[in-house]
C-alpha cells in the first residue's frame, strides 16, 4: 500500500510560494499531494516555461520534487498544465499523476487517473520525467474539479527494487516488482495457446477465451454462455462496425489493464523537438483521427462492459472537447448513459462565443442530436438561456 508523504500547498494569491507538510514514506511506494490554491493567480504570474516546485519529499529512501507548469512547459503545450517529477537519477521508479476530486476520497472511482507510468533510468545527476499535456486549462476551468479556484493533484511513485536486492528479512529471497501485465501481453502477442479467432475489418486477430471471459461479462456470455458463437477453435467470430485498431486496443486493455495508445498527450521531452517541427495541418488531422479512434474505443468499451476502460475514455473525451467534436461527443454521452461526459459537453457549449456557437450548430453532429435526442436539445436551450441571463 502506498504511504502518504505529505502535501505541498501553492498559494497563488501570496506570490506563488510553496509550503510543505512532508512525511517520509517508510515503504517503496508513496504518494504526494500538490494543492493549488489560487489557480488563476498562478496562471497569471507564471508564463509558459516557468514552473512552481514543491519542497522535497522522500519515497523509497530517495528525494523527489514536483514541478507544476500552469501554462505548459513549452509553446507546444501552452494551453495545458504540465507536470514533472525530479528524481536523483539513481533509482528505477514508476510515476503516475492523478487529479483528485476530493482529497479525502482516494478510491479509484474518485481519481482521474492518467493510466500511464514511466520508469526512471539508473544514472548520475538529476532526472526529470513528466507530462507536457496533463490537462487542458479550459477543461479544468469548466470542470467540477476546480472548486473555489483550487484543485489537487496526486503523484504516485513506486520505487522498483533491483532484481538482485535481497529481502529485508535476510532470507536471501529476491524481491521482484510484479510484471504480470508484461507476461499477459507476451501471451497476447505470441498467440501461444490462442483458441478463439476474430475477424475485424478484414483483419484476423486471435486471443484466449478464458482471459476474455475473465475480464468481460459480455465475452463470458458470448464464448461460454447462451450467446456462445461456436465451440470449436476453428470458428471465427466476426466483429462488425469496429476498426481493427480499436479491437486491438480493446484486447491489449483486457490482457494488461492498460492502454498506452489512449495517452496521446504523454510526450517525453526529447520527443518534443520532433513535434514542433511538424506542420499544424498534419497535427490537426492527427488530432481528429485520434479523437475518432477514442470515441470508437469508448463505444467498444461500453459494448463489452469494460467499465474501467469506458471511464478512462470518458475522462479523455471530457478533456479534449472541441468546437468541431462537441456534438458528436454529446451524442455518444447520451447514447451510452454517461452523465459526466454529457455535462462536460453542455458546459463547454454554454461558455462559447457567438461565433463558436455558429460553428457548433453548423456541424452534422448538431443536426443529429437535435433530431435524435430532443430532450438533450431542451437542455441545450436551458444552458444557453441561463448563460444569457448571467
Amino acid at each position: 500500500m502506498s504511504s502518504f508523504t505529505g502535501v505541498s500547498i501553492i498559494e497563488g494569491h501570496e506570490g506563488c510560494y510553496c509550503k510543505t507538510s512532508a512525511v517520509e514514506a517508510g515503504t517503496d511506494s508513496g504518494y504526494h499531494l500538490l494543492m493549488v490554491n489560487g489557480y488563476s493567480r498562478t496562471k497569471e504570474k507564471n508564463p509558459t516555461g516557468r514552473s512552481i516546485s514543491s519542497d522535497a519529499f522522500v519515497v523509497g529512501g530517495h528525494p523527489w520534487l514536483l514541478e507544476y507548469y500552469p501554462n505548459g512547459k513549452n509553446p507546444n503545450c501552452a494551453n495545458f498544465i504540465s507536470l514533472y517529477v525530479q528524481g536523483d537519477g539513481k533509482v528505477n521508479a514508476r510515476i503516475s499523476f492523478c487529479l483528485v476530486d476530493q482529497v479525502e476520497k482516494h478510491m479509484p472511482m474518485y481519481i482521474r487517473a492518467t493510466n500511464k507510468a514511466s520508469r526512471f533510468i539508473n544514472g548520475d545527476g538529476d532526472v526529470f520525467w513528466g507530462i507536457n499535456k496533463f490537462l487542458r486549462r479550459d477543461a479544468l476551468e469548466r470542470s467540477a474539479n476546480l472548486k473555489g479556484d483550487s484543485f489537487t493533484i496526486r503523484c504516485d511513485i513506486m520505487v522498483c527494487k533491483d532484481p538482485n536486492t535481497e529481502d529485508p528479512g535476510g532470507h536471501g529471497t529476491k524481491v521482484l516488482v510484479s510484471d504480470m501485465d508484461q507476461h499477459f501481453n507476451i501471451l497476447l502477442q505470441t498467440k501461444v495457446g490462442a483458441d478463439v479467432t476474430f475477424e475485424v475489418s478484414g483483419e484476423t486477430l486471435t486471443a484466449h477465451r478464458c482471459v476474455l471471459a475473465a475480464r468481460s461479462k459480455v465475452f463470458m456470455a458470448q464464448l461460454f454462455g447462451p450467446m456462445k458463437e461456436g465451440t470449436t477453435t476453428s470458428s471465427v467470430i466476426h466483429i462488425k462496425d469496429m476498426g481493427a485498431n480499436v479491437f486491438r486496443a480493446l484486447l491489449r486493455f483486457i490482457y494488461t489493464d492498460s492502454c498506452p495508445e489512449i495517452e496521446k498527450d504523454f510526450t517525453e521531452e526529447e520527443e518534443m523537438s520532433q513535434v514542433l517541427e511538424e506542420g499544424q495541418e498534419d497535427e490537426t488531422i492527427e488530432d481528429e483521427m485520434w479523437l475518432q479512434w477514442l470515441q470508437d474505443l469508448f463505444v467498444a468499451a461500453d459494448m463489452y462492459d469494460l467499465q474501467r476502460l469506458k471511464c478512462i475514455c470518458e475522462m479523455q473525451l471530457s478533456d479534449h472537447i472541441g468546437v468541431s467534436s462537441v456534438m458528436s461527443t454529446l451524442a455518444l454521452a447520451e447514447q451510452h448513459h454517461c452523465q459526466g461526459l454529457k455535462e462536460a459537453c453542455l458546459n463547454f457549449i454554454q461558455v462559447q462565443s457567438s461565433s463558436c456557437l455558429q460553428t457548433v450548430t453548423a456541424t452534422d453532429g448538431w443536426d443529429h442530436v437535435v433530431s435524435t435526442y430532443p430532450l438533450v436539445s431542451k437542455e441545450l436551450v436551458v444552458k444557453l438561456g441561463s448563460n444569457q441571463h448571467k
